[in-house]
């Protein structure tokens, strides 16, 4: 192989990587907030591929229109089939030879002639050693029995059909001499001795013989257990009297040329070794032409790999990976650009496990916290992306101070503030006092000299006249007196015991609003521990029971199956995160699209009943009174419009005085994330 090399004149990078780690992440972070747990989300992404790259979907497509084509390439009897079509034409041409002769050998031999059995094997066996009259019948016949030879070996040894074409008793002295040094490496092998150098020589000797070109003793028993279980299964497919047949036509050449026992220890060997192979399983072939033993063999050997590659390709078992897709089974069924794009999306995978996004946990790909972060700030930029221009004022700044946010105010500096300086509102108010003077002092309203200029005790921010002892304006000096300094206004930042309470129950599925609600809370989640770190919060999902949802977990969060709406649990828990933060402003969040149809009872049980039990209401609208005496907020935001659900929400409203919500699904996240930050101005200044 030589290669050419040049400058580069245009067209795609060759330096360029095959995939874009970003945006896959991106088109997972996609799945993910459209409600898919992560390993569902990435495996939906390596069904679909990437940009250039066919995914898993595509390839296992390939696969099976593949195995379709094969199952339609022909009959598995055409062996069967030409061994009668030659044993009708040599038997009809010695008829025609006998015919003329008048002497009783000829009538003797016409008469052996009608003796011959139906059955194709026991007549082709039984004519072994009939004197031909006919040389014209007697090629014939030798036509048969080379046909018979080489697709018998091609069956278990592929290519040995041509190989066998005209082969002289040498050559096939050689392959007796193989199949039994073979058979004695392999028990060998079995007795656990070193192998490799046996496998050398053999591979010298024989290597010919193998145009699969193994390059160990492994990947040679691969090679011929596959074409031995494709053998039985051709075997197995055939009608009873034709494997029969079959069978015994194996027995006569396999035993004219000494071969029927080395091969039955061989095959015994290769089913030890490879039991997991498809061996005797039948399999349905159609169209209308005959294929030959060695053809058929190989056609239903390219069927098994592709069966077995649909599994793989499918990835639908427990701990599937794209580690299980047999490399060597992609080129030989679907070409070298199939192996391309399977070692792409490998990259892929590694790719994001290698920078942090990904991590393997019992078999299953789960999301890094890394991960979780970035999808949560995809879905956070959704939502301010789709917020009013004049809303926006509250989420888009950039950094943050020890002391807060700037809200654009001023005031004079005292003794101990600790604010940043506002220079600009300092040196205005100097100019404006008269400051402009010649250095050496301040001077007051009337010019004179201003006492208590020259030093000022000051702690938190510097001394402002060391830090300012001097500016300039117009050429002239300004000079700075205490009463001049301002310092930024901040909003005041208390911290917030945040509860989240999400829906998890079947109907949030049915009416599709399940995967807003998980944006939702990614969302969410991504904006306090970015911007507001020093809030708690606590996401809880509840369905029949109620359980707090741990950050890493957020991506895995699926709704449930089963039936229940227990928004009492779910306040139970709220109530708790909060009593753990006592010192913190409560705020409650409750995304439903359900009345409670459910209640923990003092033992632990939940009870589900619909229309909901008395008792279910009762203990809920407890839970709401004992919050709302924690002077927490209840703020409910409805996905449906149900009369029930109405109503109860309008109940909890005027016991807690909260808000009541209705967005519309696609527009839940921006209710949410506006009405916390809502929240958080409310609180400044406290």
């Amino acid at each position: 192989m030589s290669y050419r090399y040049g400058a580069w004149r245009g067209g795609p990078d060759p330096l360029e990587p095959p995939f874009d780690v970003a945006r896959a992440l991106d088109r997972l972070g996609e799945r993910v907030l459209a409600g898919d747990r992560a390993a569902d989300a990435l495996r939906g992404l390596l069904r679909e591929g990437m940009p250039g790259t066919r995914g898993l979907r595509d390839l296992l497509r390939q696969a099976r229109d593949r195995r379709r084509e094969l199952r339609q390439r022909g009959r598995l009897d055409g062996t069967l089939e030409r061994v009668r079509e030659l044993l009708d034409q040599a038997v009809d041409t010695e008829r025609q030879a006998l015919f003329p002769d008048p002497s009783d050998a000829a009538r003797l031999a016409e008469a052996e002639l009608d003796q011959l059995p139906p059955d194709t094997a026991r007549a082709v066996r039984q004519l072994a050693d009939y004197q031909w009259r006919s040389p014209e019948a007697a090629a014939t016949y030798e036509e048969i029995r080379d046909l018979l030879r080489r697709e018998v070996l091609d069956a278990q040894f592929r290519g040995m059909r041509d190989a066998l074409a005209g082969a002289s008793p040498e050559e096939l002295q050689r392959i007796r001499d193989m199949v039994a040094d073979l058979n004695t490496m392999l028990e060998a092998d079995a007795r656990g001795e070193d192998t490799q150098r046996a496998f050398e020589e053999f591979m010298e000797r024989y290597g010919d013989m193998f145009p699969e070109n193994p390059r160990s003793l492994e990947e040679l028993v691969d090679a011929l257990a596959r074409r031995a279980a494709a053998a039985s299964r051709l075997a197995a497919s055939l009608s009873p009297g034709q494997r029969a047949e079959l069978a015994a036509l194996s027995r006569s050449v396999l035993g004219d040329l000494g071969l029927q026992y080395e091969l039955d220890r061989l095959g015994r060997a290769l089913r030890s070794r490879r039991s997991d192979l498809r061996w005797d399983q039948g399999a349905t072939m159609g169209g209308e032409q005959p294929l030959g033993l060695g053809d058929a063999t190989t056609a239903l050997e390219e069927l098994a790999d592709l069966e077995s590659l649909e599994a793989s390709l499918g990835q639908r078992y427990p701990g599937a990976s794209l580690d299980d897709i047999d490399l060597e089974a992609v080129e030989r069924a679907l070409g070298r650009a199939a192996v391309d794009d399977v070692e792409t999306l490998r990259r892929l995978e590694r790719e994001l496990t290698e920078q942090g996004y990904l991590l393997r946990e019992q078999g299953e790909l789960r999301l890094t916290p890394k991960a979780i972060r970035r999808i949560g700030a995809v879905a956070l930029r959704r939502i301010f992306s789709s917020l009013d221009e004049g809303r926006r004022g509250d989420h888009d700044v950039a950094g943050l101070g020890l002391a807060g946010e700037p809200t654009g105010a001023s005031r004079p500096w005292t003794f101990g503030d600790e604010e940043p300086l506002d220079v600009v509102r300092t040196v205005r108010n100097a100019v404006l006092r008269g400051g402009a003077h010649r250095p050496g002092g301040a001077v007051d309203g009337r010019g004179h000299p201003a006492s208590g200029s020259a030093t000022v005790p000051l702690r938190g921010a510097e001394a402002p006249e060391a830090a300012f002892p001097r500016a300039r304006t117009a050429g002239r000096g300004v000079t700075l007196a205490p009463d001049d300094f301002e310092v930024l206004e901040t909003e005041r930042r208390t911290s917030a015991a945040v509860c989240l309470l999400v829906d998890q129950s079947l109907s949030m599925l049915l009416r599709e609003t399940w995967g807003m609600a998980k944006a939702t809370a990614l969302a969410l989640h991504s904006l306090v521990s970015t911007r507001y770190p020093q809030d708690a919060l606590e996401i809880i999902g509840f369905s029949l029971l109620a359980r707090t949802v741990r950050p890493a977990d957020l991506p895995d969060l699926d709704a449930s199956v089963t039936q229940g709406t227990n928004l009492h649990h779910a306040l139970v828990l709220a109530g708790r995160h909060l009593d753990r933060h006592p010192e913190a402003e409560p705020v409650v969040l409750v995304v439903t699209d359900g009345e409670p149809t459910a209640h923990l009872e003092p033992d632990g049980r939940p009870i589900f009943d619909y229309p909901p039990d008395p008792r279910t209401i009762e203990l809920t609208l407890t839970e709401v009174n004992r919050l709302t005496r924690r002077r927490a907020t209840i703020n409910v935001f409805m996905l449906d419009d149900d009369p029930r659900l109405v109503a109860f929400v309008d109940l909890v409203a005027r016991l807690n005085g909260g808000r009541v919500l209705a967005p519309a699904p696609d527009r839940l996240g921006d209710y949410v994330v506006s009405d916390y930050l809502r929240a958080r101005r409310g609180r400044r200044g406290r």
